[in-house]
């Protein structure tokens, strides 16, 4: 897509969500890391359910760690790989504790070391939590990505990368949440809903249903 067009892709999107935010529940900068880590595979409002009588209890590592795996496990059973992700959560809150005073580093690098993040979960932290103009590529921002033309890849950093050449400057900050919603609610998988979408003209999908 070229600059032109990118740039009348997100001015349309930005006036269709003139305010985007994450769909996650979280009080701090650490809920929103456990909220992102727990996502994985599940859908925000399975995960919401779960972690809003969570987070009242539990918002800090230490309390986390206080609380305990099997607790842990047992509050977000309803989540996919609740195990997994317990495990997950009470590990990288002790290493918070150990290693960063218990705080959520401002760092890619010290992000991604801890157990259960990767470069997607890094980058909603820092976005979200820091402001800093990072683009979290999920399957619903890789789907419009590659649907639309905007930044076609094939793989969620080749994506990633080429979004970040294609989005103007004054879109960063919420560019994936105007991806992210926009895929969720209109540029969906198996069913767009191209007759409703406002940049259905600048689409360079070949095949769009009437």
């Amino acid at each position: 897509m070229n600059p032109e067009a990118a740039e009348a892709f997100y001015a349309r999107l930005r006036a269709a969500m003139p305010e985007p935010k994450s769909e996650l529940h979280y009080v701090n900068p650490y809920t929103l890391l456990v909220a992102v880590v727990l996502s994985a595979q599940a859908t925000d409002v399975g995960v919401n359910k779960a972690t809003r009588p969570l987070f009242e209890r539990v918002a800090s590592p230490a309390a986390m760690v206080a609380l305990g795996e099997a607790a842990l496990a047992d509050a977000i059973r309803t989540i996919g790989l609740y195990r997994t992700k317990a495990r997950n959560v009470i590990a990288l809150s002790r290493i918070l504790l150990a290693e960063h005073g218990g705080q959520v580093p401002r760092d890619r690098a010290a992000l991604e070391a801890l157990p259960g993040v990767g470069r997607k979960t890094a980058n909603v932290v820092l976005n979200v939590a820091f402001g800093d103009p990072t683009i979290a590529v999920d399957t619903h921002c890789f789907r419009v990505a590659n649907r639309t033309g905007l930044a076609p890849g094939r793989t969620p950093l080749e994506v990633e990368q080429g979004l970040l050449r294609n989005t103007p400057a004054a879109y960063l900050h919420d560019a994936h949440h105007y991806l992210i919603l926009h895929g969720r609610y209109v540029c969906k998988a198996k069913k767009p809903d191209c007759p409703v979408c406002v940049v259905r003209d600048l689409c360079e999908c070949d095949e769009k249903p009437s």
